[in-house]
């Protein structure tokens, strides 16, 4: 059974750090382009970040750009979110996705696998 599970999410202060996590089990993540998204409440999901299979091209939404980090093990069959300098407007549900394509988007639509989500909450 294909699946990704996501982890790391919690309750953080503003201006802290979360580390996600994003582990695949039945499939290999080597060949498919690794997203995250986010929907808080009320709004549309939105894209966060992405990588491609080889981890040699990323993409961010600016909303993040000079914050957050993505980046992928492998070896590991992981792929990982860096979260710094939180804000309450990174409060989301935080998902990850996987892509058989080459290109990094952030479209939502070209992404094949989905995982359950975690919570991320920014508030002092």
């Amino acid at each position: 059974q294909l699946q990704l599970v996501e982890s790391g999410g919690g309750l953080v202060q503003p201006g802290g750090s979360l580390r996600l996590s994003c582990a695949a089990s039945g499939f290999t993540l080597d060949w498919y382009t690794i997203g995250w998204f986010r929907q808080a409440p009320g709004k549309e999901r939105e894209g966060v970040s992405c990588i491609s299979s080889s981890g040699g091209s990323t993409n961010y939404a600016d909303s993040v750009k000079g914050r957050f980090t993505i980046s992928r093990d492998n070896a590991k069959n992981t792929v990982y979110l860096q979260m710094n300098s939180l804000k309450p407007e990174d409060t989301a549900v935080y998902y990850c996705a996987a892509a058989r394509v080459v290109v990094t988007t952030l479209l939502g639509s070209y992404y094949d696998y989905w995982g359950q989500g975690t919570q991320v909450t920014v508030s002092s």
